[in-house]
């Protein structure tokens, strides 16, 4: 069964685990950084070929997304076996060390020796692994695994703190946005009627006919929907950081797109030096907010 996390986990982590069984020595390492798809860089040894869609689907069920990166190291310890050389191999490494050699001008009487080391040309015949060695592997494929969601689960912890605190700062400033928005009709009101008295007279002008345009005109700046919405915004993105879901990285990414629309709306329609300013520290925390989203798992 997949794991679920109810808390907010971080893309980035780190795993080692290492262990001798029989009589060789294994070694695993994986590591993960922030990526919008699960992408799988894996390094293991030959004789594992025959699991490598094992170990990739392990990875994949487990992490979810990220650029992962999994090196997976079985090493013999001091038994002799047979070895075989893969000449077919060695030759196609042969002849571009050779150019880089004469191009470089570097002696030539250790390139058998160089061959030798390059990666498959010398491989122990007939090595293969056990049923009871790949569990042993498989074992300690999960223990790296698990030491690298502790990991993010980690770093997700000071993630999730400092997103909730965005947040509430974004609340803090709508709240603020409240207390000076009802000052807006009478300093609209006594614009109008400053300007019809200083180019049509005092009492000149028609009092029912400015009620009509100022009502219009109040219509068109009103902010109350953009304000229920972010409320919403805001409620729907902590509802979010609980929810029994691995990966919400991208959900939480799209709420806080959702939340700049709503703030970008209620700058375009302030009319108000207040508001204003409440609005530039609401896109301030939300930007803050965005990139810390994009290393949320």
């Amino acid at each position: 069964p997949i794991k679920r996390y109810t808390m907010l986990h971080s893309m980035t982590g780190y795993g080692r685990a290492e262990t001798n069984f029989n009589d060789k020595t294994l070694l695993i390492e994986v590591k993960s950084l922030n990526g919008k798809q699960f992408d799988l860089r894996l390094n293991i040894p030959s004789l594992l070929k025959p699991y490598e869609v094992e170990i990739r689907n392990k990875l994949n069920e487990t992490l979810f997304r990220g650029s992962v990166e999994c090196s997976i190291s079985v090493k013999s310890n001091g038994v002799s076996k047979p070895v075989s050389i893969n000449t077919a191999l060695a030759k196609s490494y042969y002849q571009p060390i050779i150019e880089l050699a004469n191009e470089l001008g570097i002696e030539k009487e250790n390139l058998l020796s160089t061959l030798l080391k390059m990666p498959d040309v010398v491989s122990s015949t007939n090595e293969i692994i056990s049923e009871e060695e790949w569990k042993a592997i498989s074992n300690l494929l999960q223990s790296a695994i698990n030491q690298l969601i502790q990991h993010r689960k980690d770093e997700g912890k000071s993630i999730e703190k400092d997103l909730l605190e965005r947040v509430a700062a974004i609340e803090e400033q709508q709240a603020n946005i409240a207390v000076h928005e009802p000052n807006r009709r009478i300093k609209i009101k006594d614009g109008l009627v400053k300007l019809l008295e200083q180019h049509v007279g005092v009492d000149k002008y028609d009092t029912s006919r400015l009620e009509q345009e100022l009502i219009y005109y109040i219509e068109k700046i009103d902010i109350s929907e953009e304000k229920v919405r972010l409320t919403n915004h805001c409620v729907y993105f902590k509802e979010v950081l609980n929810e029994a879901d691995a990966s919400k990285g991208k959900k939480l990414s799209f709420i806080l797109q959702e939340m700049g629309r709503e703030i970008n709306t209620t700058g375009s329609k302030a009319n108000d030096i207040e508001i204003q300013k409440a609005v530039i520290l609401m896109k301030d925390e939300l930007e803050k907010a965005k990139e810390q989203i994009l290393n949320v798992l």
